[in-house]
C-alpha cells in the first residue's frame, strides 16, 4: 500500500513539475522578440539538445539538421544545451558571427565544459586574455613551422611509423596515428620521447579527457564526466611538474639542451602557471586529438576515391625525384604540395572535425531580416554550410578538385574564422602533408564497408579505421 501511495506522489510530482515547465516554455515562448527565425524550443528543460547531439555520420548533416533547415530554413531558434538559441546553417551568418568576435558575440560554452577545459583554456576566455594567450601559440606556431628541427621531427617520426607496418596486413589506423600525433607534440612541447611511459600515460588520459566532451555532466564517481575531469587534472599535474622541474636548472642546463615550447614560454615570462598549463593542454588537444582525427578522414576518403589517391601520389612522386636518395623534405618540397593542401581542405570539409562552434549574443543583433536577441546562445553549424547544395556541387562528395576554384575560402571555413582562427593550423598542415608523403609513396589500402566515421558529435570511427594495407607497386591493386 505504502509502495503504491509513493507511486502515486512520485508521478503526481513529476505531473506537476512537467506542466510547470510547459507553463514557463509557453510564456518564455510569448515574450520572445518579433522577427526571430522560425524553429521549435523542444521539451521544457533539456529542449532539442539530445537529438541534436544524436550521433550520425560525420559526412552529412545528420537527421536533426536536415529536417530543420527542411523545415525553417537554413536559420531558426531551438532551445540548446540550456539556453534559447540561434541555430546557423547559413555560411554568410556563420562569417558575420566568427568575424564579430568580441564585438557582437562571445565564446560560450556550456559550464560543465570548463571543468574539463579549465578556465583559462583557450575555448572558454575572452577578449585581452584570449588575445594575450593566443598570440603565445601563434608566436610558437609560426616560428616553429619552417624550422629544420620541426620538419626533421615530423618526418623522422612519420617514416618511424610507417615502417612499423612492415609486414603487416591490417592495422588500426585511427591508434596508430594517435600514437604518431602525441608522440610528435609532446616531444615538440614537452621534450618527451616517444616510448616512455610519460608519453603513454598522456594519451590514455586525453582518451579519457575527450569522451567527457559530450557526455552528460554529471559528477558521480564513474561517469565520462567525473573521469574526464579527473583525467584533465592529472594532464595539468604532469605539466606542473614538468615546469617545476624546469625551472630548477641553471642557465648552463638550458642553454646545453635545445629548448622546446615550454622552455619559450617560461623564458618569456608574464603568465602565471594555470596559464602556461591551459596553452599547453589546448595544444596537446590541437595537435594530437583533431589532427589525428583529420589524417584519418583523409586516408577514409582516398580509401574510397582511387582517382584523388592517384593523383596524390604523383604529386609526391614528382617531388621526390627532384631530391637525392635518402634526402629529407624541406620547406620547399612542402609549398609545393597544392593537391595535397586541397586534400586536407577537402576532407575538413566533407568529414567536419568540428560540427560546430558556442557562441552568445553581447546585444540585440540583426542580420538580415533575422532578429538575435542579446543574451541567446548562437550556434555557427560548419556542418551546414560544408554540406548546402547551394554552395557545393555534389556536396556529400570527396572532390580535391573544387579547391582550385578561389572562391571556396569563402564558402567554407576549415579552421574557423574571426580572432578565433585556429592558430595552429599551418604546423598540422605540414605534418599531415610530410605522413601523406611518405603514406602514399609505401602504402595503398582498402576500408572495410561497415567502417565510417560518426560525428558524436566529436569524430571517431566505427571499427577505428581498420585498414587492409599492402605495399605499394606499380600494379593495379584489385
Amino acid at each position: 500500500m505504502e509502495a503504491q501511495l509513493l507511486s502515486i506522489v512520485l508521478a503526481l510530482s513529476l505531473a506537476i513539475l512537467t506542466l510547470y515547465f510547459l507553463v514557463l516554455h509557453n510564456l518564455l515562448s510569448k515574450q520572445q522578440p518579433r522577427n526571430l527565425p522560425h524553429g521549435t524550443m523542444g521539451w521544457p528543460i533539456c529542449g532539442e539538445t539530445l537529438t541534436l547531439l544524436k550521433p550520425h555520420r560525420s559526412n552529412s548533416m545528420g537527421t536533426f539538421l536536415q529536417q530543420h533547415c527542411s523545415r525553417y530554413g537554413k536559420v531558426f531558434k531551438s532551445h540548446l544545451f540550456g539556453s534559447p538559441a540561434i541555430v546557423s546553417c547559413d555560411n554568410e551568418l556563420n562569417m558575420f558571427i566568427l568575424q564579430n568576435e568580441g564585438k557582437l558575440f562571445q565564446a560560450s560554452y556550456p559550464k560543465a565544459m570548463h571543468g574539463i577545459l579549465g578556465k583559462f583554456s583557450l575555448l572558454v576566455v575572452s577578449r585581452d586574455l584570449h588575445k594575450k594567450l593566443r598570440n603565445v601559440v601563434v608566436s610558437f606556431s609560426c616560428s616553429s613551422k619552417s624550422t629544420p628541427a620541426f620538419l626533421a621531427l615530423v618526418e623522422n617520426l612519420s617514416i618511424s611509423k610507417i615502417d612499423s607496418w612492415t609486414g603487416c596486413k591490417e592495422i588500426p589506423f585511427c591508434k596508430e596515428v594517435r600514437e604518431f600525433a602525441l608522440n610528435l607534440i609532446v616531444k615538440l612541447l614537452l621534450s618527451i620521447e616517444p616510448g616512455e611511459p610519460q608519453a603513454f600515460n598522456i594519451l590514455e588520459d586525453f582518451r579519457t579527457y575527450m569522451k567527457g566532451f559530450i557526455s552528460l555532466p554529471v559528477y558521480i564517481p564513474g561517469t565520462p564526466y567525473a573521469n574526464a575531469v579527473k583525467a584533465r587534472a592529472r594532464l595539468s599535474s604532469t605539466v606542473r611538474e614538468i615546469i617545476k622541474e624546469r625551472e630548477k636548472r641553471s642557465v648552463d642546463e638550458v642553454m646545453i639542451r635545445e629548448g622546446d615550447f615550454l622552455d619559450v614560454i617560461l623564458s618569456k615570462g608574464g603568465l602565471i602557471d594555470e596559464e602556461i598549463v591551459s596553452i599547453v593542454l589546448d595544444i596537446l588537444l590541437g595537435g594530437y586529438e583533431t589532427t589525428a582525427t583529420l589524417i584519418s578522414l583523409i586516408v577514409y576518403f582516398l580509401g574510397h576515391s582511387p582517382i584523388a589517391f592517384q593523383t596524390l601520389k604523383e604529386e609526391h612522386q614528382a617531388i621526390r625525384k627532384n631530391q637525392k636518395d635518402g634526402e629529407p623534405l624541406n620547406w620547399e618540397d612542402y609549398q609545393k604540395m597544392d593537391f595535397t593542401s586541397n586534400v586536407i581542405y577537402e576532407a575538413m570539409r566533407c568529414g567536419n572535425v568540428v560540427k560546430f562552434v558556442h557562441r552568445k549574443a553581447l546585444k540585440e543583433v540583426k542580420f538580415k531580416e533575422y532578429m538575435i536577441p542579446s543574451g541567446w546562445k548562437v550556434l555557427p553549424m560548419f556542418t551546414g554550410a560544408h554540406m548546402d547544395p547551394s554552395l557545393h556541387d555534389n556536396p556529400s562528395e570527396f572532390n580535391p578538385w573544387r579547391w582550385t576554384d578561389k572562391a571556396m575560402s569563402k564558402k567554407v571555413m576549415p579552421f574557423g574564422g574571426g580572432p578565433r582562427l585556429c592558430p595552429g593550423a599551418e604546423l598540422a598542415k605540414v605534418e599531415i602533408s610530410f605522413f601523406l608523403h611518405h603514406l602514399v609513396l609505401n602504402y595503398r589500402w582498402k576500408t572495410k564497408a561497415d567502417d565510417f566515421p560518426v560525428a558524436y558529435p566529436y569524430v571517431e570511427f566505427t571499427r577505428g579505421l581498420l585498414l587492409e594495407i599492402e605495399r605499394n607497386t606499380d600494379d593495379t591493386w584489385n
